[in-house]
Order: structure tokens, then C-alpha cells, then sequence
């Protein structure tokens, strides 16, 4: 007897452990709920809120997921990609012929997918009482590589501006919104004056504009939203009345009914086809395309959301493996999302 009851003791002791959690855990469920590993992005400081807004969320419905994300600039992340070093990078244009070919020599394919559109905004700092508005020639008239030590004050803008010298602030060259910039205002990419402060840095331009009363730069739209307090964004006149009357200022409607042109675009992530045959990544990308992730996430760090038939297409293309990209290579002015990728269905 006392041996049994020694054995009905042992019994009731073994489940008081477990019911206070002395016992094994419970095996994780397989499947997205059990995700992990680390997923590396570099890239473009423009892309960079988006994506750091993606990975915070993703990662808190999947704690076990890494996701670091850099910013080196959409030149600098495509070297990192096509070596290898990066599962995704950050765009703010599309990929170069160039790339792609660094891309090729290393064996990496890739798959292109557009995840927002973006307005470049001109900003003068807000003591600046002259400026209301700049049309496209005198952008470019300010940017041309010709003006490099000739265009120097303001007064040689506009008559009547003050006889000051311009402070200019913008990308530098491994910036993808440098190469918009200087596609769209210049004429030809890449083409620019080179006595200007740069930075890969979209905080540095905000600060040296914000700190001077003679400064103008130029960035993304989310860092002007972002300091509206101490900065002032310029209204562009492209001379083109179809795109609206006079001066179209830099903002989220501008952007959604194309009156805020040649400085409306796409920006993208590139993934490489070797990172997406992970389970995690896949995850991750099917988050940051979900419209319904990105109705919420991409105005609330100041960018402009894609129609959902945009993300829809962008899904299928990842879904499918599609790879190389739909633009040809390099910047593109006034294009159509989705037409590019209606004709790859």
C-alpha cells in the first residue's frame, strides 16, 4: 500500500509541475508563425522609412525574424546587392545597366518590385521671403553643370532675388534620387554641378537647409514632410498647363493626380531570387506589398501609397519569380506603372 501511495504522490507531483510550467514547452507550430532567420537591406535613405516602418511591424507579428536595414545610398546598396552581401535593397530609381551587368558577372538574379511613389520637393529655408515659386528652367538653369562657379547668387536666378550667395544642398552622386533629379531638371542623368554640400544623408540636407537662410536643396518628400516646421517647400511651374495652373506644390494629392510633375516618381526594393526562395523574406515581401499594410504605413512616413491593382501586379511578379526589371535601365520620366507590368501578364 504505502509503495502505491508513494506512486499516486509522484503522479499528482508531476502534474502540479507541468500546470506551472515546469515541463517542456510546447513545440512551435510549423509555418509563418515560426519564422526566423535574419533578412539583410541596404540602400537608398529615400526607401529607408518605408522599409524600416515594414520591418518593425513585420517583426513584431514574427519576433523570431531579424531585419537590419541600412542606408548607403541606392548606388551604394546596388554594389552590396550584386555582390551578394544583401538579401534586398532599397531604390529610389530604377537599376542601371551597369548593375545589372555587376549583377550578371556575380549570379545574382533579381526581382524588381515598385512599392510607392514619391514627390522630390526644392526647399529654401523659411526666412527665405523671396522664393514663392521656381519654374523648371530656372532649376535647371541653377543645376546645370555649366553653372558650376558661374550661377552663384540668387540674384542671377531671378531678377529682383537678392544679390546673396546660393547655398545649395542635395543627394550625392551614389544617391538614386540624384539621378532622377538631374534626369528629370537637367535632361541627361547624372548631370550636375559639383560645387553643392552632398550626402547620402537625407537628415544632413534637411539640416544644412534648416541652419541657412541663403540655402536651397532638395530630397524626398518624407523628410520635408517630416520637418515642415523648419524648412519651406517651393511650388514648381513646368510650363505645361495640362499638368495644372501655375505653381504645383510637393504633396500626397499632387502626387495621386499627376499634377506635380517631372518630379512625381516610383521607388522600388529589388530582391534577390536566392533570398526569396526563403521562407522569411518571402513573408516579409508579401507583408510590404499587402495594400492593406501599405494604405496604413507608406502616408504614415510621408510617401504615397500605389493603387492596390499596382500592388496586386507587383505581388504577382514576385509570386512568379519574374526578374530584370520593366524600365530598361536607368530613370524614366512621367511613366506608367502599370502599364510596364500589365504587359508582362
Amino acid at each position: 500500500m504505502k509503495r502505491y501511495s508513494w506512486i499516486v504522490m509522484a503522479f499528482l507531483l508531476a502534474l502540479i509541475v507541468a500546470a506551472c510550467g515546469g515541463g517542456k514547452a510546447a513545440p512551435q507550430k510549423q509555418g509563418e508563425g515560426a519564422l526566423q532567420g535574419l533578412i539583410q537591406i541596404d540602400g537608398s535613405s529615400t526607401v529607408y522609412p518605408i522599409t524600416e516602418a515594414m520591418a518593425e511591424e513585420f517583426q513584431r507579428e514574427h519576433p523570431n525574424v531579424r531585419i537590419t536595414v541600412g542606408i548607403s545610398g541606392t548606388g551604394g546598396g546596388f554594389k552590396k546587392f550584386c555582390s551578394g552581401e544583401i538579401d534586398i535593397t532599397d531604390a529610389s530609381r530604377p537599376i542601371k545597366p551597369s548593375e545589372i551587368e555587376a549583377c550578371k558577372s556575380n549570379g545574382v538574379e533579381f526581382i524588381e518590385l515598385p512599392v510607392a511613389f514619391d514627390a522630390l520637393s526644392i526647399v529654401v529655408n523659411p526666412q527665405n521671403d523671396w522664393v514663392d515659386y521656381l519654374t523648371v528652367e530656372e532649376l535647371r538653369l541653377i543645376w546645370a553643370p555649366e553653372s558650376q562657379g558661374k550661377i552663384t547668387k540668387w540674384s542671377q536666378v531671378r531678377a529682383g532675388w537678392p544679390d546673396e550667395e546660393m547655398h545649395l544642398f542635395g543627394p550625392g552622386t551614389d544617391s538614386g534620387t540624384f539621378d532622377y533629379f538631374t534626369a528629370a531638371i537637367v535632361g541627361k542623368e547624372g548631370a550636375s554641378r559639383g560645387d553643392y554640400q552632398a550626402s547620402e544623408d537625407d537628415n544632413v540636407l534637411v539640416q544644412g537647409v534648416a541652419n541657412d537662410k541663403y540655402a536651397l536643396g532638395y530630397f524626398g518628400l518624407a523628410y520635408y514632410l517630416e520637418n515642415k516646421d523648419v524648412l519651406k517647400a517651393v511650388p514648381i511651374d513646368d510650363g505645361n498647363p495640362s499638368n495644372g495652373d501655375g505653381p504645383i506644390p510637393p504633396s500626397p494629392e499632387t502626387v495621386l493626380n499627376g499634377t506635380y510633375q517631372p518630379l512625381s516618381r516610383p521607388i522600388f526594393i529589388y530582391v534577390s531570387t536566392k533570398a526569396a526562395e526563403r521562407p522569411e523574406v518571402q513573408a516579409f515581401i508579401r507583408f510590404y506589398l499587402d495594400p492593406t499594410n501599405a494604405e496604413v504605413l507608406v502616408p504614415e512616413v510621408g510617401y504615397v501609397p500605389l493603387p492596390e491593382k499596382v500592388y496586386q501586379l507587383a505581388l504577382n511578379r514576385f509570386a512568379k519569380r519574374v526578374t530584370g526589371s520593366v524600365f530598361g535601365g536607368g530613370s524614366q520620366v512621367g511613366v506608367s506603372l502599370e502599364e510596364l507590368l500589365q504587359k508582362e501578364q
